[in-house]
């Protein structure tokens, strides 16, 4: 019954094909799969690309390290001019430092929390003061400052919850809101990094989770109400690049896992017990090693969205595996995906 459903719905799609048989004698039926889907993002058919994009400037928040950081480089040897949002430039840290270096009138490193109001709005007089003409508006704004963290839900505290979302979706709402007036005069583009945990929730994640599927429903929105005013709004949903982001080194899981079991309640404790704590801990770093290093996917994937005439509306740059189960996770009964990944 599967197999005629989806052959019946994927029939009219270029692409690979399988056979399937439901019996021994039962006439073999071909599921057609899209083979961009199974092809890495680089290789997606790219269509022309907006000229001048010397002229173009673009705002990235999340700068300090990580995408952010190798977007700005990335964009600036693009030709964009690069404002690049960064949450420790007051400190003086090493990856704002790094930026700066490159001594460009086209690279402008910025402070900016995106939680913060006031940093937000000086940001935008900022960007406001150095364009050339204020009135052509900015071209593009990327969303990529995150946190993350893990726990299951009866370890994550309120304010563990609170303190993510206050990062990766209220600083995405707060920031496209008060760039979206320059992005409307340049007829520009929103490119929002959420994450393949913003299709699919996973254990131990929640509080990510729930940030990134809003980030998806924002994103949506969003782009509906931009469509007729010229404005284009793509989604990143990138796969597990811990690694390549250092976002989670062994001693900072450590440290996260230590604050957590300090301050749960008795009664957890006592229900859960330690060993079942330390394991989930282990399955965490085995996780965080196992990711991808190479980061040139999602840079691509980004690039795609701020310079094709046509950009699409999300972008999967993941591996096979990863893209799999997202599939399965989306397209068929909770059931079904109940069943592969939990049981």
């Amino acid at each position: 019954m599967l197999a005629t459903r989806l052959s019946r719905t994927l029939l009219q799609l270029p692409g690979k094909t399988l056979s399937i048989s439901n019996g021994e004698n039962a006439t073999k039926r071909t599921l057609l799969f899209c083979s961009t889907s199974f092809t890495s993002i680089k290789h997606r058919t790219y269509t022309s690309e907006v000229d001048p994009v010397g002229s173009k400037a673009v705002l990235v928040t999340g700068c300090d390290s990580g995408f952010g950081f190798s977007l700005a480089k990335h964009l600036h040897s693009k030709g964009f001019l690069v404002f690049a949002g960064c949450l420790l430039k007051d400190k003086g840290d090493a990856g704002v430092k790094e930026l700066d270096s490159l001594n460009s009138d086209r690279l402008r490193t910025i402070q900016l929390n995106v939680c913060n109001n006031e940093e937000v709005e000086r940001a935008v007089e900022m960007v406001h003061l150095s364009l050339k003409d204020p009135e052509k508006g900015m071209w593009g704004l990327v969303n990529n400052a995150g946190i993350s963290t893990f726990g299951e839900v009866e370890f994550t505290s309120m304010e563990t919850y609170k303190e993510v979302a206050e990062v990766n979706l209220w600083g995405t709402v707060r920031t496209t809101k008060s760039f979206l007036p320059l992005l409307r005069r340049a007829k520009g583009r929103v490119v929002n990094i959420s994450s393949m945990l913003g299709r699919m929730a996973n254990p131990a994640r929640s509080p990510y989770c729930i940030t990134k599927f809003g980030v998806e429903a924002f994103s949506d929105c969003l782009r509906y109400e931009m469509y007729p005013l010229g404005v284009k709004v793509s989604v990143v949903e990138p796969g597990n690049f811990i690694a390549a982001t250092s976002l989670y080194s062994p001693e900072r899981i450590q440290a996260i896992a230590k604050k957590m079991w300090d301050e749960l309640p008795e009664v957890v404790r006592k229900d859960y017990g330690r060993k079942y704590f330390d394991e989930k801990i282990a399955k965490m770093e085995t996780y965080c090693n196992s990711g991808s290093t190479d980061t040139s996917s999602v840079i691509d994937a980004v690039t795609h969205a701020l310079t094709a005439t046509s950009p699409y509306t999300r972008y999967h740059p993941m591996d096979y595996y990863w893209w799999l189960r997202m599939q399965i996770m989306t397209h068929l009964p909770g059931a079904v995906s109940d069943m592969i990944y939990i049981h």
